[in-house]
């Protein structure tokens, strides 16, 4: 199959998905052995999706050709751009009318993280704060299902300041009175992202910093599970206030929280751990809504937040309605009442730990 071929399934999602060679931005495509290089070429100024169609096109090649071959996706401007400050396109203007930055975390997968960011980011609305979530769990983004926004394709655009100098600024995807973004807006569900780290941590500095936020109380970020390098690049270069960590009650989802807890308060990244949340913390079925089946553990997250001297910000019981309103895409905490009442509580918990 030829290179070409193989690039015309790589769509741009600021461009009516019409697919980059259609668009002219390949610049040059070619084997030499086993070594494959591709050029994009941007006109007069770089794409602010160059992070995602990189990655795409090396993902593209890779299905194809398998990972035996080497792979080289470069990026050119074709006209001369005019000076720019350096760290312009990566500065920090658009997060500056941010009151607070908070990092979602868990130390393992499946602990239901993203369910309680979306649902939280929602709760925060419904208490009349201005609220924004980025979705910055680039190997899984589920934000668009469970917000049923799949299919939407944020805005991209370019604006000089002042003294003519261009910046790319990306417009987040509004519902439920929040701003929401994610890396999933860019790339279909079936398909697999397969990014090294820095390729990673690139593309989701460039999915928050370049992003039209506005002016927000809180920004929160559902960040990879985990503790590596994309953990420490986002701290790292995102202005963040601290964040909270995300567990369920049973010993091996604990012992992983407590690298997670450890990660933040290392020197070397030194970030507040505002608290816990303990999810799934106990199922109560709906024809016995007094009763409490404490399946994973019972009070986990409440001893590893006494022992690390954190507070509790809440517990969040395995109800089927939450699973039902994420892969629904209407979120429980847009109700005041049932499930939604306990996201409503942590929000306010939240809202009164970051002051």
């Amino acid at each position: 199959m030829e290179i070409l071929d193989i690039l015309k399934e790589v769509e741009h999602p600021a461009k009516g998905d019409r697919n980059i060679v259609e668009l002219g931005m390949v610049d040059q495509a070619r084997r030499d052995g086993n070594k494959i290089v591709v050029v994009l070429a941007f006109p007069r100024h770089r794409d602010p999706l160059a992070e995602y169609l990189v990655g795409s096109c090396k993902a593209a090649l890779i299905r194809h050709l398998g990972k035996e071959v080497e792979i080289l996706v470069e990026t050119i401007v074709k006209e001369e751009p005019k000076p720019k400050k350096a760290g312009l396109n990566l500065g920090t203007e658009e997060v500056e009318k941010i009151r607070h930055i908070i990092g979602v975390a868990s130390g393992k997968g499946g602990v239901g993280k993203s369910t309680i960011a979306v649902n939280l980011a929602v709760a925060l609305s419904r208490l009349g704060y201005k609220v924004g979530l980025a979705d910055a769990d680039v190997y899984g983004p589920s934000v668009p299902k469970m917000t049923q926004t799949e299919g939407a394709a944020p805005e991209a655009m370019v604006e000089q300041n002042a003294e003519g100098e261009e910046k790319e600024i990306i417009l987040p995807i509004e519902k439920y009175g929040v701003k929401w973004m994610s890396i999933g807006y860019f790339a279909s569900p079936e398909q697999a992202l397969i990014w090294r780290g820095p390729m990673a941590c690139n593309a989701l500095k460039q999915m928050i910093l370049q992003v039209r936020w506005g002016e927000l109380d809180f920004l929160l970020i559902d960040m990879p599970p985990g503790t590596g390098d994309i953990h420490i690049s986002l701290v790292h270069d995102i202005p963040m206030d601290g964040a909270i960590i995300v567990s369920t009650p049973q010993d091996i989802a604990l012992a992983d929280v407590e690298k997670g807890v450890n990660m933040f308060l290392n020197e070397n990244v030194n970030k507040p751990v505002f608290g816990l949340v303990e999810n799934m913390a106990w199922f109560t079925p709906a024809e016995l809504p007094d009763h409490k089946y404490y399946i994973f553990g019972k009070d986990g997250g409440k001893k590893m937040a006494e022992k690390y001297g954190l507070p509790l910000l809440g517990q969040i019981p395995l109800i089927q309605s939450i699973r039902e309103g994420a892969d629904q895409g209407e979120p429980a905490a847009l109700s005041g009442e049932g499930a939604g009442t306990y996201y409503l509580d942590l929000a306010r918990t939240l809202a009164g730990q970051v002051g």
